[in-house]
């Protein structure tokens, strides 16, 4: 029997356009369990670093395993930011603004710049012909076959596990991040918030040294940095670039068939769904990018059809790191081994 939503709308016919107008009754924020879930972060972060500060003349052995919870607090902090971005949060746009901008100065993340980029993002996601805007690169396997030797090698060194989940993330937010490359024609908006965010940064980082001293602050937040970067990388990683993701040209691209199909569902224990703010929900928040974080996994309990959708374990998506190539007649993403074997012209690849 075919499963049947509490609309009476039959869930095996529905397509996404159906589904956003089911999903749109979630949209409405509650600032109050906002800024509950907002304290309910940033407390115990601090907390977390006070102990570490506490335990630092102790044992930095110690310190570094709170770094692992504190990482998870600041990367939940980063997704409450990015609820900012789409205005989930608040009611008022303002007030999203500005706890975003705040937000990212903890998290090194210009609010304005990223906010523009990620929404480019959302807005070309799964179309071939409009890559490039905040996305991991993803090359076709005709591209790839199609380029020199050194270019070939360069994509590899990039789709490399360890550089894009090790080098990558403190390269984003370290250095990236400070000034909005690839948006010089799009006015002085990108640059005030980058630079502002800097200014405030540079503040903050300012005030902790005169606090605790150079060499504490960087004992203690680099390590959370690149710990929560590296997450954070991850998660964005993986809710696109899975083998069964949706890529389309221009012409039969959709957006709201890329947002249900070319989106995974990334099905979490509840512990690191919490850290995560449901973001694993990936499908339904590229549908619906205005649903608040805290609203996700009910969505799924109301509809629970939507969970099988692009559905990936943390087992499965461990596979979800070495794959590379967009391969068109297969519809699928492979890997550079997946290539060499299923594509005899490429052996040499």
């Amino acid at each position: 029997m075919r499963a049947t939503d509490e609309t009476g709308t039959n869930a095996a016919v529905m397509d996404a356009r159906d589904w956003l107008q089911i999903l749109s009754r979630y949209r409405d924020p509650k600032p109050s369990r906002s800024i509950l879930e907002l304290l309910a972060t940033i407390v115990p972060l601090a907390a977390l670093w006070a102990s570490m500060w506490a335990l630092l003349p102790v044992s930095y052995w110690l310190c570094l395993l709170l770094a692992v919870p504190a990482a998870c607090f600041l990367m939940r902090l980063f997704m409450i930011q990015h609820d900012c971005g789409h205005g989930a949060c608040f009611r008022r746009r303002a007030t999203n603004d500005w706890v975003g901008r705040t937000i990212g100065v903890l998290t090194l993340t210009p609010y304005g710049f990223w906010r523009r980029t990620h929404a480019q993002h959302h807005g070309s996601t799964g179309n071939l012909d409009q890559r490039g805007s905040g996305d991991i690169t993803t090359l076709t396997v005709e591209e790839y076959l199609a380029l020199g030797p050194i270019q070939r090698l360069t994509y590899r060194l990039y789709r490399n596990p360890f550089v894009m989940f090790g080098l990558i993330p403190p390269y984003l937010f370290l250095l990236h991040y400070r000034v909005p490359f690839g948006l010089m024609r799009a006015g002085w908006q990108p640059w005030l918030s980058t630079m502002g965010t800097n200014l405030a940064i540079a503040g903050t980082v300012t005030s902790m040294i005169t606090l605790i001293g150079v060499q504490a602050f960087l004992l203690l937040y680099v390590p959370v940095m690149l710990i929560a970067a590296s997450i954070a990388v991850w998660f964005f990683y993986v809710q696109h670039q899975f083998e069964d993701t949706r890529w389309e040209h221009d012409q039969q691209w959709s957006f709201h068939e890329a947002a249900l199909h070319g989106s995974s569902h990334y099905e979490l224990p509840k512990p690191l769904a919490w850290f995560t703010g449901n973001i694993g929900v990936h499908h339904v928040h590229h549908l619906c990018s205005r649903i608040p974080f805290y609203r996700l996994s009910r969505v799924l309990v109301d509809h629970p059809q939507l969970a099988s959708i692009g559905r990936l374990t943390l087992l499965q998506s461990l596979r979800c790191a070495t794959l590379a190539l967009w391969d068109e007649s297969g519809r699928r993403l492979i890997s550079f081994r997946d290539l060499a074997s299923c594509r005899p012209a490429a052996k040499g690849a």
